[in-house]
């Protein structure tokens, strides 16, 4: 039986959004974060980091969301629905698969640390922190983003997906792009525009469905 471990505000959605892609019987056991926003020790059990998702399929435990969804589909997606079969779409399928988690999402990890780092630090400090973390999102994280936006902007122009048809490399990017739109003021028509037509399958809506009846 496949079991989802899924951890409240975490990536996790990601394979819930798949598994019901795939229409496959499956059961959710679901974690609530801490007070500290850790995950509860619970989770240690499954897997030794605590890390979300996890996916537990008979006797394999599995972990993060990239392996997690090549893994769904080479076992499950029999009718290759969600892999390009082209090899020019295979290469953007595995370049967005792995550029979602390995180049824009630490650069909004780190946007998100350095906001919240003054809320943590002694009264005494916290101008000297306040202007620390500044200078290092408008010298060197808002610059970044801003040549990340400009190029996935442009390059949704002019794809409907990332790797020609939707993909399971859409699932796998529609998590940093939406944390874009919520942790950035910019208005971005095209990266709006695709998540809003990723929101828009029905599997998508369903997985959203089960996440909010979860807690």
């Amino acid at each position: 039986m496949i079991t989802l471990h899924h951890l409240d505000q975490s990536r996790s959605f990601r394979i819930l959004w798949a598994l019901e892609e795939l229409a496959l019987d499956y059961q959710v056991k679901f974690y609530k974060r801490l007070p500290t926003f850790a995950a509860p020790p619970e989770l240690k059990l499954v897997h030794p980091l605590a890390k979300a998702p996890v996916l537990t399929d008979d006797h394999q435990t599995i972990a993060e969301s990239a392996v997690i969804l090549q893994y769904l589909q080479e076992t499950y997606d029999e009718k290759q629905k969600f892999k390009p079969q082209n090899k020019k779409d295979q290469h953007q399928y595995r370049y967005w698969m792995h550029y979602a988690e390995g180049s824009l999402m630490p650069l909004l990890v780190m946007q998100l640390v350095m906001s919240n780092v003054p809320k943590h630090v002694p009264w005494l400090i916290k101008p000297v922190a306040q202007k620390i973390t500044a200078g290092v999102k408008s010298g060197f994280i808002h610059p970044r983003l801003k040549d990340h936006i400009s190029y996935l902007e442009d390059y949704l122009s002019k794809h409907d997906y990332v790797a020609g048809e939707f993909s399971f490399a859409d699932i796998q990017m529609w998590f940093p792009l939406d944390a874009l739109q919520s942790r950035t003021s910019g208005s971005y028509p095209h990266i709006s525009a695709y998540i809003k037509r990723l929101s828009e399958r029905p599997a998508f809506q369903r997985a959203k469905f089960k996440e909010q009846n979860l807690a």
